[in-house]
């Protein structure tokens, strides 16, 4: 059987250039820069440290931005990474991506997302939304416990992946609208903090003992947490066969909203330790709450749990829009189910696709199982990360016919900081924790008997 050539109906160009970057900037930041610095602070000791890790992570980050920004713009097809790992390395490797993207990355980052939302956020205003609301019977083991705020997670997931199945120009709104409304609670989080007269300079000078004797390890701890943080900008590609002008929108996009993160974390950061020192930073689950609490008590601390919530619901959307355009691709091509391949013919979207990921993601979330997965993966993705960004090295060779309305700004220092970066990430992660690492690896290996089932149908 061939694989389906074009579907009936196309996908529309509906995202402007604010809509591509609202994609960047809201996907990126959703609960790690409320989280992180803890971890961080822990792993190096000293708030100058984390500066220049937070620094590094975005610079890497900024590296593979400057790269992906020639990938989106010579090919601005449905599936980002899916395009540029099929075109240099051929369908193998680009099915190995969409289905870690499919059943575990992409799945898993939405419930952790949604979960987060409502069991962290949310529950600070309703606590019992924790409480188990019923038991779920299984063949083996004991019963699974769900709880309220499991549901209603779950329902919140179906939810947007109903608002974007009704077209993508709907979905690029409300993001737009999220994004500029936790970006201006960010920004009066962070003015708070550095304008209110309640921080010290001597706060940056403290210290907390690190958990890792080892420097170089407790570095790259603390830059797997930052990377975290920072993860998602790649995201605007999956959806640029929806961008108007994408040769011009799309490096815009990824260069200018990854700009636009990094200055807004290292702000966050300054408020952070400018209100506390690195001691409570380090005892701090929530730092942006625990800094706002410091300063106008539980009013503060409110103010940052629906900033929260906002950031959260942004990089939600943003992860069910974009995501749900690798699954389409991939049945495009004949390597995944048919009806993935369908575009709506009155809304211009993968509808089926959209669909069956939102609902995996929400059965994800029932599991309880999807943040360990998540971390799972971590291997395997910076593999395919590192692999897509070495793929503008592969098609400079491969295909210098190729037209390319943008060229990598430093090529080929640039891609090349980036894929060693990525090596050096896969690298520490193994060595660190070598078992996660291969169950994950394991997980993205079941799919290719798929591969080869699906790739001996297109015959």
């Amino acid at each position: 059987m061939n694989a389906p050539s074009s579907a009936a109906v196309s996908l529309k160009r509906d995202l402007g250039l604010w809509a591509a970057v609202a994609l960047v900037v809201g996907t990126v930041i959703g609960s790690g820069i409320f989280i992180v610095p803890r971890d961080m602070v822990s792993n190096v000791g000293s708030p100058g440290v984390v500066f220049v890790v937070w620094i590094v992570g975005g610079l890497m980050s900024l590296s593979g931005a400057l790269t992906y920004a020639e990938l989106s713009a010579a090919m601005p097809g449905a599936g980002g990474e899916y395009v540029y790992l099929r075109e240099a390395y051929g369908p193998l490797w680009s099915f190995i991506y969409g289905w870690t993207q499919m059943w575990v990355a992409k799945s898993g980052s939405i419930a952790t997302l949604a979960s987060a939302f409502f069991l962290k956020a949310f529950a600070s205003f309703h606590p019992e939304v924790k409480q188990p609301a019923g038991h779920i019977p299984l063949p083996f083991g004991g019963p699974l416990e769900i709880s309220y705020g499991q549901i209603m997670a779950m329902a919140l997931i179906l939810a947007l992946g109903g608002l974007n199945y009704f077209g993508v120009k709907i979905g690029g709104r409300v993001q737009v609208l999220v994004t500029i409304c936790k970006v201006g609670l960010i920004f009066a989080v962070i003015a708070i903090g550095l304008g209110t007269g309640h921080g010290d300079m001597a706060n940056f000078t403290t210290r907390v003992a690190v958990t890792n004797s080892n420097a170089i390890a407790a570095f790259f701890a603390a830059l797997v947490a930052a990377l975290w943080a920072y993860d998602g900008w790649n995201n605007v590609a999956m959806v640029a066969s929806e961008i108007r002008e994408p040769q011009r929108n799309m490096p815009r996009a990824l260069i200018g909203g990854s700009l636009a993160v990094m200055a807004i974390y290292l702000l966050a950061n300054a408020a952070y330790f400018y209100v506390l020192p690195a001691q409570e930073v380090a005892a701090s689950d929530l730092v942006a709450t625990d800094m706002m609490r410091k300063i106008f008590g539980p009013t503060g601390a409110n103010l940052v749990s629906v900033a929260a919530m906002i950031s959260i619901f942004a990089a939600l959307n943003g992860s069910i829009l974009t995501g749900s355009r690798v699954p389409y691709a991939m049945a495009m091509d004949g390597f995944f189910f048919k009806p993935m391949a369908k575009v709506h013919p009155v809304f211009h979207t993968p509808g089926i696709s959209i669909v069956a990921l939102s609902a995996w993601a929400a059965v994800l979330v029932f599991s309880g199982q999807y943040d360990q997965l998540f971390t799972y993966v971590i291997f395997a993705s910076w593999i395919l990360y590192g692999m897509t960004t070495a793929a503008v090295l592969v098609l400079r060779r491969k295909r210098p016919e190729m037209p390319r309305p943008y060229r990598t700004f430093g090529y080929p220092v640039v891609p090349i900081v980036f894929v060693m970066s990525a090596l050096g990430l896969v690298i520490s992660t193994l060595f660190n924790s070598p078992r996660e690492s291969l169950r994950g690896l394991a997980l993205v290996l079941i799919g290719l008997p798929f591969y080869y089932y699906w790739a001996k149908r297109r015959m």
